[in-house]
Formats: structure tokens, sequence, C-alpha cells
């Protein structure tokens, strides 16, 4: 894990590996951020550099130079972070920071030393330019192994006020969470599986304010989880449920985070095409993203009392598989007939949303990588939906102060009879018509009266099979770690 620290010294002075200088986009071209602090003869050779080599300073513009004078850094790695301006930057301008830093702090693999200068004086800065290098060293580990290609440590250069004492804090915090979600994600799935889920995150809140407590198979069937039964009962790997408890003393809000695991998603008997199946061990980042949102929240010492419920499951076929029109009775009583197999993850979800509202908590979060007809509609825009318009307008201005993209979705009330089943309570599908928003509705159905409730469609946005952008690597993002933690300190 990279570590984080910071220096009011002077950037030209910081003998490192490579020093990371954002540059800005302008009308005339690229132009050095302000606040370096480099000396004259620095700035105008850099500025030669941006001029013959025609730089723009977009986001995630990356060049790096050798033998830059009056500089000990052995090299300077100029940073595209977009048309920051002058004024206090917005959310926008500053998630360009993020990515621009995150872009060229990605870059520096198997570096022992490196230093960032903040391009500012801002705390909002600061924390920008942490998270950027908090989120963007991360480094894929082999599978079993603990990669050792990320920067070792980062200086981050700006000033030494509390405030950006307290930003670069919570970005160490960030980023150690992301990674460990991203971590899961990225495991194969014969490695992680409900049972080893469950033991990676036993060992990882050793030493924390965590606790944990897991239902295994005997004790999900004597609870009533009929949906999550139902599910894990094809595979060999028995399903679980874990409960993550941060219990601070006096908080001041009671949140309940629910994700949804499903370790390998095959479809069940409904099962998916051949190359329907590449992506599928990312299905429990749902679940990986709860379980990181609550070890920062605890880390950070947050007066926010946050349960996490992770529904942990592996949906394989089998001569002991559940069947379409098999009829399950959920956490709480409700039955509901299952239609398809391969939309198991509302099934779990609902069983743990339903045991979530039987301790009352202030508001509910679930996250999963629920439909396909997120990723047609948004991308990698994530959906959210609820209950209550002024709570899932509070998870949006979260997600958009940390830079996660996120757009409000609605639950009609008159797509709510193509859940109708002449079998059982609910049917657990509709048709292929709104299915992200039929899915939506379908959970709605589990949450306790009176409780806000918002659901997180991440199926888009959590796994990037494409190339490393940003501070986004290729395979498991973390996305929704940052909007919870974000929505707990909402409460502040």
């Amino acid at each position: 894990m990279t570590t984080l620290t910071l220096s009011s010294r002077s950037a030209g002075d910081a003998a490192v590996d490579a020093l990371v200088v954002a540059i800005v986009s302008g009308d005339k071209g690229a132009a050095l951020a302000p606040g370096h602090g480099l000396a004259r003869r620095t700035v105008t050779h850099l500025g030669s550099v941006i001029g013959d080599l025609e730089l723009a300073g977009k986001v995630g513009e990356v060049t790096a130079l050798a033998s830059v004078p009056d500089v000990k850094a052995r090299v300077v790695v100029l940073a595209g972070v977009g048309a920051l301006g002058t004024g206090t930057p917005d959310a926008t301008a500053l998630e360009d920071v993020r990515k621009g830093i995150g872009a060229a702090v990605r870059g520096l693999a198997k570096k022992k030393k490196a230093a960032v200068i903040v391009p500012g004086t801002s705390a909002e800065l600061v924390a920008a330019v942490a998270e950027g290098v908090s989120l963007g060293a991360y480094a894929v580990s082999k599978a079993g192994t603990t990669s050792t290609d990320a920067v070792e440590s980062v200086s981050i250069i700006g000033p030494g006020d509390a405030a950006s004492r307290k930003a670069v804090k919570r970005a160490a915090a960030l980023g150690e969470a992301v990674a460990y979600t991203r971590d899961l994600v990225n495991l194969p799935p014969n490695l992680l599986y409900p049972e080893t889920f469950v033991d990676s995150v036993a060992a990882k809140i050793k030493g924390s304010k965590v606790k944990l407590k897991s239902y295994d198979m005997k004790a999900l069937r004597a609870g009533g989880f009929g949906g999550t039964v139902g599910v894990g009962q094809g595979s060999a790997n028995e399903p679980r449920i874990a409960v993550l408890t941060y219990s601070p003393a006096r908080p001041k809000a009671t949140l309940a985070f629910v994700g949804k695991g499903i370790t390998f998603d095959s479809g069940g008997l409904c099962i998916k095409p051949a190359a329907g199946m590449l992506t599928m061990k990312c299905d429990m980042a749902g679940a990986a993203a709860v379980a990181g949102a609550v070890l920062a929240i605890a880390e950070l010492g947050l007066p926010i009392a946050v349960t996490g419920y992770l529904g942990l499951a592996e949906n394989m076929p089998s001569s002991t598989a559940q069947r379409p029109s098999d009829v399950v009775t959920m956490r709480g009583g409700k039955t509901v007939e299952v239609l398809n197999t391969d939309a198991e993850g509302r099934m779990v979800l609902g069983d743990c949303i339903a045991l979530a509202s039987e301790t009352k908590p202030d508001a509910i979060v679930d996250v999963a990588t629920l439909t396909g007809a997120q990723v047609i509609a948004l991308a990698n825009t994530a959906a959210v939906m609820g209950n209550d318009d002024a709570f899932r307008t509070r998870v949006l201005d979260a997600a958009e102060a940390v830079g996660e993209a996120m757009w409000p979705m609605p639950l009609p009330k008159e797509l709510r009879p193509v859940l109708e089943s002449i079998n059982a309570d609910l049917a657990h599908k509709g048709g292929s018509e709104g299915g992200m928003l039929t899915a939506g509705i379908f959970l709605s159905e589990f949450v306790g009266e009176g409780i806000p409730w918002s659901h997180l469609d991440i199926a888009g946005p959590a796994f990037n099979d494409k190339g490393p952008t940003g501070y986004w690597p290729k395979g498991g993002t973390g996305f929704g770690v940052r909007t919870l933690v974000g929505l707990a300190e909402s409460y502040l």
C-alpha cells in the first residue's frame, strides 16, 4: 500500500524518483498550474518543453521529462488536470484534478518515492490531489500474491495546515478501503467464494472497531433467508450473509449499507452465454464496496453508526439448483416466484434489506451490480433509485462531491403490476421493458415502513474491462466506496 505524507518543503529540493507537476489547459495551450514554487530556471525549461511538445493540459495527458534543471527529482512528470481556473474549484474541476494526478501516479509503477505538487493552496485541492494519488497508485495483484508494483511512498507538497493534514489522512483511508475493494473484485472465483469472502473480512477487521457476524447455511435456513438459500443451493460453496457493525458512542446517525455479493454468476439453470460469464467474478462488487466503506468509516472514526450487510452466494447450475417457477419465502415472510435464475442478485438483496430494516436505521442504501439494463442505459454512470426523494438527492450530492458519476432514476408505480404472481406475493422480475426500474421496485418491497432507502445499480462502473484511465485501473474499480463514506460524512 502506498504511503501518503504531507510536506511543505520546496518541490525542487524533494529527492525523489519522480516529481509530479500539474499543468492546466487554456486558450493559448497548456501552462504550469499555480502554486508550484519551482525555481525560475525550472519554470523556463518546463515552459519551453510544454510549447515545443504542444501539450494541451487535458485531463490524463502525462509527459515524463529527465534532467530538468534545479530539481533533485530524477524525473519530472507533467500531469494535465484540465481548465482548473483561478477561483474556488467546483466538483468537476476537483474530479479533473483527481483523474489527472491519478493518471500520472498510475504511471509510476515500481518507483520507490515520488512527490506531487498541489496546484493551489486550498484544502479541497489538497484533498483532490491526495485522493488522486491514493486511487491512482493501486496496482493489480497476481492471483494469490501481494502486488509490489505500486509506488512505495508519495509526498504531497502543499500547505501544512490542519485541514490539509486531515485531507491527506482521509485520502489514505479511502485509498486503502478502495484498494481492498478492488482486490476482492479482482480475485478469481476459485479463490473468492462466500466462505473465503467472510474469512477475508474477518482478517481485515482485526485491530479495528468493526465487529463481524456471519450466517452459514444452517443459520440462513433457520432465519428464513429463502432468497439467499435459493440462489446458493446449487453450488458446492454454500452461501453466507456477513454483517459488519461499527458502533461509535453517541452516534449522530445510524445507517445500513447492503451489498450484493454474488461471487460468481453463471446464471444458474438459466445459464449465461459463455462470453457473458467472463467478468462475472465482479458480481460481488456491491458487497466489496460495502465492506470497504464500513472499514473506512471506522478508520476515520466518524461518529456515525454503520452496519454493512453482505449477501454472499455463488449462482451455479446443478441438480440442487433452484428452478424457474420455484417459490421461496424471504426474510420477513414474503413469498417470491423465481422466474429467471439469472436474476439472482435481487433475491440476496431482498433478504438483507429485510434484515437491515429490522434494526430501524435512519436510512438504508443497497449497492449492486444488478442489471444489464443499467449498463445499456447509463454505461459507467451508476443509477440511483429510492423511496424518498430527499434521501436520494442526499446520495446523489455525496456522489457528486467525491467524483463518482451517478444519475437519478424513477420507480414508476405503473410498472408495479408486472411483479404480480398467481403463486406468490411477488414475481421476482418483470419483462425486458424497464428492467432496471422493476428490479428497484422489487427491492423496495423489502424496505421497512418509513425507512428512507436508496438503491445504487453499479453494474457499469464497478468493473473496467478496457484499458486503465485516470485513477481507474483495469479490473475492479472500487466504485461506490467513496459515495458511501461521503454519505456518512453528510450527517456530521
